[in-house]
């Protein structure tokens, strides 16, 4: 067999169609003066473990002794090419040198450094650009080339940072072209350069290439989520296409190019559960620290396989926790599996690698998962009220409280009261009056001291679909008082459900106010679980997924259509979009699909989806801008004499205070960048790609909402300003807010249930008689059940990983990034500000009269805390750190 690839690859097989390529028309001429350069190549091979690769790699020494090796062509900047003058001529062929003794067979992937050497004419100057062919049988990772101290130049080296997979040169239509570090506007770019920077733009995206893409294919072009289904399995798998319609609106993911499935035309056929082979362009996909990092860090997430499994093996009541103490076994002890018979039953449905890990080295325990920061001072201080209301502004989704004003108490509803009826609350100062400490509604009004977390009007509209599943929960509105010490406190939960004789009927809705002791103060404690499950779906589906990891991706993908590689702008945001194609087609894959982990673990369910379609039609791209954020949600006000413009009305929000430092040192970096390259508004209104980037972004990229007038025209560099630090924020910081604080704090279930199972308990039924007799059993019955725990903690501990080869805010993966040193300097400046931040930082949460930096559960608040200066590679659980994108 090997012998028979080997013949194969050795033939010379005639072309069935002839591309051309910049290396044709090149003329043998002496030159006037030829020099050599030396210089050096970074490449990295594919893991050795693969066995397609060993093979191919030992045919590569073959083609190397027979002379098909890897070949650069450096590209003048100031001759052109003899058979096309519009671009740079190209210099003999250099080769990496010493391949077959360099490339060692190695179980891991490991940059190696080549030399080469070129013959260079002189008088072609600079070179701009170099083309790459590889003509070996597989493919590797070029990061760079280094032309050192090039004569004629500054005497500095050239630095091109390639940081892409090199596929065999039968692969392309057309020859891959790297260029230097110099940043260009469009209109500045030299002549012999720009038709190559055109068509590098064409081949990205695609020329709306039909057909399955494959890896090599570096396509970037939208599709719909009509991916998330199966109808082929039956009604119950199949979902709606979110995108393309008024009824569901959607962000753009990336194209596949799948075919459809043979049940619905519209909907594209899925791959196999555990192939995670999903088409990206291949310089989207993980490395390969990052991708053995997920992986390692996904062989604890059991998903769809072990469901069933794992039911045989509970040694108590079937799905169901007994006791708090059950749930503290997960971190002490896990659950104890039966007997051998049943370890080696699990061997034979789970890989043995994803066994070795589930069992956590400990042949007895089954799913022993770290213990989260939540229990680790207290194992009750989670229950208290002030916890409860700390959380809402320094836990994992403090973007959402807001600040109550006159002309809306009692809580408003801004549903449709046509087809809602009355959707107002029914909260009344009656209700929260005799727990604010003795200040009235009207004075607590007026002294901005009475906020609200509603999601009232986000579930209401699907809380009948969600409650004809196993869902039974609430419509929720959660009112709060700002006392003196700065810490909030609850003073009423109202739980809503549709009226019985139907939506248009309008709300039925229970108020519930603190109590401490008692079956009241066991109520209390259901209330706020069912509030915390409704904050628990809207963090994971809206603040997280849809307001990070969805809306970016149009970005990305615009991006690399429209900008350049060499354009100033494309150089800026390119960081900050690292690996977010890859974990968000892996989401598609086994989290928010139809039956996938989220289906499974958060309330919403089958409906999840279509939920966070119906809540993105309000989402406003300027609205994301922190201090707009802020301001809209009333929690701070106009001040022009602070830095950002805004006066926090909660000084104690640690969300919003490291927030605000981040936004400012975000924007400063960005405007001195841009300010840099657009010295006016002319040079952004005359940037072609920078127009047509924003116009296909609006248009296809978020294309259901592209006549809200909210967007930006484009037309001043301060909207490109603003833009670009939006996009920076939402990739970087507000993503970090709302992921890594997820197993701190929602690893314990009970603290941040996902689902409830029963409605609160009534008098007079056997439910609150169960209340009053056993309160822990009777909330762990409503809350999230035994195995969707399971899975539930499995998956947050993965998304709240930080990988070992992470890059943080104010980091670079490379130096040499740019050849401008103006912004070299501006962003040394900016890593200096994130570490005056991350002392800020420090020195805030010692300080012990802010109360909500740490609260009663003695958790530090360090989700916005830059981690700049860390350069350990350690990653992990580690709760603090702002990657510069949306990663994991």
């Amino acid at each position: 067999m090997i012998h028979t690839h080997i013949a194969e690859i050795l033939c010379v097989k005639p072309k069935t169609k002839k591309i051309k390529t910049l290396e044709e028309g090149v003329k043998d001429k002496k030159t006037k003066k030829t020099m050599k350069i030396e210089g050096e190549v970074v490449v990295m091979k594919k893991n050795l473990l693969d066995f397609k690769d060993t093979m191919a790699s030992l045919l590569d020494r073959i083609h190397e002794l027979l002379g098909r090796r890897v070949s650069l062509h450096l590209i003048s900047s100031l001759q052109p090419h003899p058979a096309n003058e519009k671009r740079g001529r190209l210099g003999k062929a250099a080769h990496l040198e010493k391949w077959v003794t360099k490339i060692k067979t190695s179980v891991t992937a490991e940059e190696t450094a080549f030399g080469v050497t070129f013959d260079w004419d002189e008088s072609m100057g600079p070179p701009a650009a170099f083309v790459i062919k590889n003509h070996h049988r597989s493919q590797f990772y070029l990061k760079s080339l280094t032309l050192r101290n090039f004569p004629g130049g500054e005497g500095g080296p050239i630095h091109f940072v390639c940081n892409s997979w090199i596929y065999p040169s039968h692969r392309y239509r057309s020859d891959r072209v790297f260029f230097s570090n110099k940043a260009y506007l469009p209109s500045e770019t030299p002549e012999l350069v720009k038709e190559l920077r055109e068509e590098e733009l064409k081949n990205l995206r695609g020329d709306k290439k039909e057909g399955e893409l494959k890896e090599w294919d570096r396509v970037y072009d939208y599709a719909y989520y009509n991916d998330l289904g199966a109808p082929d399995k039956g009604s119950d798998s199949a979902r709606p296409v979110l995108g393309g319609s008024l009824e569901f609106p959607y962000p753009r993911r990336g194209k596949t190019g799948r075919k459809p499935t043979k049940s619905d035309p519209k909907s594209e056929s899925r791959l196999a559960l555990l192939n995670l082979n999903i088409y990206v362009p291949r310089d989207e996909r993980f490395s390969h620290v990052k991708f053995s990092d997920f992986l390692a860090y996904a062989l604890k997430s059991v998903t769809q396989v072990l469901v069933p499994e794992i039911a045989s093996l509970c040694d108590k009541t079937i799905n169901e926790f007994d006791s708090f103490e059950d749930v503290f076994h997960l971190y002490d002890g896990s659950i104890k599996l039966a007997n051998g018979h049943t370890i080696s039953k699990l061997r034979d449905i789970i890989p043995w690698e994803m066994f070795r890990e589930l069992v956590r080295n400990d042949g007895e325990r089954f799913l022993k998962f770290p213990l989260p920061d939540v229990l680790k001072q207290s194992r009750s201080a989670w229950r208290t009220d002030e916890e409860f209301a700390r959380e809402m502004l320094a836990g994992l989704n403090p973007v959402v409280i807001r600040r109550l004003t006159l002309k809306d108490f009692p809580p408003k509803s801004y549903l449709d009261s046509a087809k809602y009826g009355n959707q107002h609350s029914s909260i009344r100062k009656e209700h929260i009056e005799p727990h604010m400490n003795g200040i009235s509604v009207q004075e607590a009004l007026e002294q901005n001291k009475l906020y609200i977390l509603d999601h009232h009007d986000a579930l209401m509209p699907y809380l009948t679909l969600i409650n004809s599943t196993n869902t039974k929960t609430y419509a929720t509105r959660t009112l709060l008082l700002l006392q003196e010490d700065g810490t909030l406190k609850p003073l009423a939960i109202e739980l809503s459900l549709p009226h019985a004789q139907g939506e248009s009927h309008g709300s039925v809705s229970k108020i519930f106010t603190p109590s401490e002791k008692g079956v009241e103060g066991s109520v209390w404690q259901l209330a706020k679980a069912y509030a915390a499950v409704n904050d628990s779906g809207y963090h994971q589906l809206i603040s997280h997924w849809l307001q990070t990891h969805a809306v970016i991706e149009p970005f990305i993908i615009a991006s690399n259509r429209q900008l350049s590689v060499v354009h100033p702008i494309y150089k800026l945001l390119h960081p900050h979009f690292r690996d977010t194609m890859n974990i968000n087609a892996l989401a598609r894959h086994v989290l928010i699909n139809s039956d996938g982990v989220l289906e499974r673990t958060v309330f919403p369910s089958r409906y999840a989806m279509e939920m966070s379609s119906s809540i993105y039609k309000s989402w406003v791209f300027t609205d994301q801008a922190l201090p707009k954020d802020l301001l809209k949600r009333g929690v701070a006000v106009e001040d022009l004499s602070s830095d950002n413009g805004v006066k926090l009305l909660i000084e104690d929000y640690p969300f919003a205070v490291d927030g605000l430092e981040i936004w400012s040192a975000i924007k400063t970096w960005v405007t001195e960048y841009c300010s840099f390259y657009y010295k006016n508004d002319r040079t952004v209104q005359t940037d072609t790609e920078i127009q047509s980037w924003w116009t296909e972004l609006r248009t296809e990229g978020h294309g259901d909402i592209q006549n809200e007038s909210w967007w930006p025209l484009m037309q001043t560099r301060d909207e490109l300003i603003e833009t670009c630090t939006i996009i920076i924020w939402i990739a970087s910081a507000l993503h970090a807010a709302v992921n890594f604080g997820q197993y701190p704090y929602a690893g314990f279930l009970p603290n941040r249930p996902t689902v409830s199972r029963r409605f609160m308990p009534e008098p007079g039924t056997k439910e609150y008689t169960e209340l009053e007799e056993n309160k822990e059993v009777a909330f762990l019955k409503t809350i999230t059940p035994q195995l969707q725990t399971l899975l539930g903690i499995s998956i947050i501990e993965i998304l709240s990983m930080h990988s070992t080869d992470e890059i943080y805010l104010g980091q670079r993966d490379s130096p040499n990034w740019t050849a401008d040193d103006e912004p070299l300097e501006a962003f040394n400046r900016f890593g200096k500000s994130l570490e005056v931040i991350e002392n800020n930082i420090i020195r805030r949460n010692n300080d012990k009269r802010l109360k909500n930096r740490t609260g009663p559960v003695n958790i530090p608040y360090t989700l916005l805390y830059p981690n700049t200066t860390d350069y350990t590679r350690e990653g992990g659980l580690t709760g603090k750190g702002i990657p510069n994108s949306v990663s994991i």
